[in-house]
């Protein structure tokens, strides 16, 4: 298979979604042009440049850097349509307007180079019908990319292709999405609203329509069908604020235009309670109310029957509560159907409701079941896809429930459920695919080439295959990690402490891997099993593992551990192969240092950074304000340290995290030759050839050198813009006495200017000051009150 390069990227409309597919393009290093009408008024692309300007306002932030929006390149439909002559890839993000769209088609098209591919990023509008008027040569490279929002944080985007889209077309555009841009690809059939938004929306609509019958609040639906169902925390109406609830009404009646014949159809009709909302222009996030309305620190949710908000005090009862936490899927599902509980009967009501909509629905929307979750998965935040959850739970036992609950008229629908539903199944995933109705067989997950670079593609329950946690050749095993390899030349040290906490089992373990790698591989990679999934990379160091040492020998008995843990970076850093932490998720305090050691980085897009103890009232003491020292005199080059230090100063005394892993490149805990990866399930392919790379090079650790430190000179600098922000009351007492703390560490102490210092001698004033503060009664307050409530103490 050839090479598919997209040298360039067109965005045609810069609405909210054009403009953030047009920033994560960029954060992918992408070139791109966004393009909008001419302005009336003022500069003739003010409409884009407005646009990009409110991007670095937005958040969740679309850009790893904010910086980078001067990237985008701008451009409107009068004067630049020469442009596209360029572009690889042009992608359409306008309003859903068919006629609009067609119109703009007619003024594009004769611009679109011969071999670009030309997609829509409809939320639901058939893709056939929008290349209605195409020639057949234009017709074969165009097809749906639908991006959900916002598009950098959400890993689906859906492939719609037409009857005439050429194959080729379609794998080059998943290659690219998949890797380049970090997407779960799922393909759709070119059915209204396509997979998500079909199933994702009626589910909504069903909830709304269950929750009215049970007389039900918004704040207590939100709060049963968010975390405690594993979905998204926004759950259903807080969801449809996020989404917008004109968003929703257009999806809405999308479905109402186009599926009349529908079974369900009654259902699609858009609930009063939304009309009237959108009729009073309360459109939910983008307008600051709608089912729900913020004032002061109060959260009011919409009361349906008085027409007003209302304090959002609802949740759910302990009784639902407990049988939610039944960790056997049958016995939960058995325990909500049988309850008298309302809130129960309402939560056994949307998921009968949605089994038995994708059971009849499935052969029109998806070639197989697996795109139906996935999509959900990826799309709506859902932990399992709804025929995960129906399998699970007992495939055969629900069905009957679902037949009995339609013939006894309590469904939403008469319609029938399929014939392959009772046809003996557990259900429809397994080891050799998923099930298609259409092709009345189970079809094996995508062989594509790029999926090569996933060493273990996102689960599905019923496949059966091996994980991250039991893959491969385990070397040493015990509580705290697994040492392990994929009978290669490159052995993997996995964190199993919950958040990948590092305490003295994680210590042991660095130590076992180091020297193992050592004595038989070609280098060691730091990657935990959940990386793909949300998994922290290490949330930093176990307080709680300290607390029986503090108990019986106070301060004096951690500090050998402090100590340790210092070693064990140190070993690290100069191990005899190269060590790459394959970063995602959180690198907070000890697992900032960790990584920080090691020889290379490959960090997850999605990878949030940074020295956080002073939270805790503490300082760094793994190595990380050692390290901030190093990299200032090796960035000064022989200029001015302390222009260098600062940066690293203010990130640490700041406890400042990055939004991503462009931004930690930035603030300097990545360094610009460590490899941002962009789709988490190709962080250990990349890690490993990086690696490799390293060992094939004739890689030698780093020799140990002194550092150039700024002394006194540097400590006082820094201190007296630390009295400025305590006298002037940005900053506490205590808080004053860390800054002072990092900047005496940092600067390598009450020393001459220039003077030069090994690495053990910034690593004793880190453990000095440490040690001070664990005795410090501020400190304890902001230890204690961060273990009881999980937030920062300010005292």
């Amino acid at each position: 298979m050839s090479n598919f390069i997209v040298k360039k990227v067109a965005v045609l409309g810069a609405g909210v979604m054009g403009a953030q597919i047009a920033a994560h393009c960029v954060n992918a290093g992408v070139p791109v042009v966004l393009f909008d009408l001419p302005a009336k008024e003022g500069p003739k692309n003010g409409i884009v440049q407005r646009a990009i300007e409110n991007l670095k306002k937005l958040s969740p932030a679309p850009l790893g850097d904010k910086e980078h929006a001067a990237l985008i390149e701008v451009a409107n439909y009068e004067d630049n349509l020469d442009v596209l002559k360029g572009c690889d890839l042009i992608i359409e993000a306008i309003a859903e307007r068919m006629d609009w769209k067609h119109d703009l088609y007619k003024k594009v098209a004769p611009y679109i180079a011969p071999n670009a591919i030309f997609a829509s990023n409809t939320s639901g509008l058939s893709i056939t019908a929008l290349s209605e008027g195409f020639d057949d040569e234009l017709k074969a490279r165009f097809c749906g990319v639908h991006f959900f929002n916002p598009p950098r944080y959400m890993h689906l985007v859906e492939l719609i292709p037409t009857g005439s889209t050429r194959p080729e077309i379609l794998d080059q555009l998943e290659g690219f999405l998949t890797t380049t841009l970090g997407k779960g690809v799922v393909r759709a059939k070119d059915s209204p609203n396509f997979i998500a938004n079909r199933v994702g929306i009626f589910g909504m609509m069903a909830t709304m329509h269950e929750a009215q019958k049970f007389g039900l609040s918004v704040d207590v639906v939100d709060d049963l069908t968010g975390a405690k169902l594993g979905r998204a925390k926004s759950a259903t109406f807080r969801t449809a604020d996020v989404v917008g609830l004109d968003t929703m009404g257009h999806v809405m009646k999308t479905m109402q235009d186009n599926l009349a014949s529908d079974p369900f159809f009654p259902i699609y009709k858009t609930p009063e309670i939304l009309v009237g909302l959108i009729a009073a222009g309360s459109l939910g996030q983008k307008t600051g109310v709608g089912f729900y309305k913020k004032v002061g620190k109060d959260i009011l949710r919409f009361d349906a029957e008085k027409g007003d908000y209302v304090p959002s005090t609802g949740k759910a009862d302990d009784l639902v509560v407990r049988i939610l936490k039944e960790k056997d899927p049958a016995k939960r599902m058995k325990a909500l159907r049988e309850s008298k509980n309302p809130q129960a009967q309402f939560l056994w009501a949307i998921f009968r409701d949605t089994f038995h909509y994708i059971a009849v629905h499935l052969e029109s929307i998806a070639d197989n079941a697996r795109d139906v979750d996935f999509a959900l998965r990826w799309g709506f935040g859902q932990k399992s896809g709804p025929f995960e959850t129906w399998q699970a739970a007992g495939w055969q036992q629900i069905a009957s429930w679902i037949k009995e609950d339609i013939d006894a008229g309590k469904a939403l629908s008469d319609a029938a459920m399929p014939a392959w539903v009772f046809d003996g199944r557990t259900g429809v995933h397994a080891a050799d695919g998923s099930w298609s109705p259409a092709r009345k067989t189970n079809v094996p997950r995508s062989a594509l080439p790029v999926y090569r670079r996933q060493a273990f593609r996102a689960p599905l329950f019923g496949e059966g295959a091996v994980d991250g946690t039991t893959a491969g050749t385990t070397v040493f095993e015990d509580e705290s990690v697994r040492i392990w390899h994929q009978n290669d030349d490159v052995l993997i040290l996995s964190l199993k402490t919950k958040m990948r906490v590092i305490g003295p089992g994680v210590i042991a373990g660095l130590a076992r891997a180091i020297a193992e790698a050592e004595q038989n591989y070609q280098g060691l990679v730091l990657w935990n099993a959940d990386a793909a999934e949300g998994g922290a990379f290490s949330a930093g160091a176990d307080l709680q593992s300290m607390l029986p040492l503090f108990m019986s020998g106070g301060v004096k008995a951690i500090e050998p551990e402090v100590a340790k843990l210092q070693q064990a970076h140190q070993a690290l850093k100069y191990a005899n192969v190269p060590v790459v932490a394959a970063v995602a998720g959180l690198a907070l305090g000890g697992g900032c240092e960790l990584m920080m050691h090691a020889a290379k980085r490959v960090a997850s897009i999605e990878s949030y950074i940074g020295l956080v103890e002073v939270g805790v009232g503490l300082i760094p003491a793994g190595g990380g304000l050692k390290e901030a020292a190093a990299r200032a005199a090796a960035d000064a080059k022989g200029n001015d340290i302390l222009q260098f230090l600062k940066n690293y100063f203010t990130n640490a005394a700041t406890a400042a995290v990055s939004k991503s892993a462009i931004e930690a490149q930035k603030m300097g805990y990545l360094s610009a030759d460590d490899v941002i990866v962009f789709n988490p399930h190709e962080l250990l392919h990349v890690a490993k050839i990086q690696a490799r790379a390293m060992f094939d090079a004739g890689y030698r650790p780093p020799l140990k050198s002194l550092v150039p430190v700024t002394g006194r000179y540097g400590m006082a600098t820094i201190s007296a813009q630390l009295v400025n922000m305590r006298d002037g009351g940005f900053i506490s007492a205590h808080d004053y006495k860390l800054g002072a703390m990092i900047a005496e560490i940092v600067s390598g102490g009450d020393i001459e200017p220039g003077s030069m210092v090994n690495e053990q001698w910034l690593l004793d004033l880190e453990r000095k000051a440490f040690m001070e503060l664990l005795n410090n009664p501020k400190t304890q307050e902001r230890i204690m009150g961060m273990m009881q409530t999980g937030k920062p103490v300010r005292n």
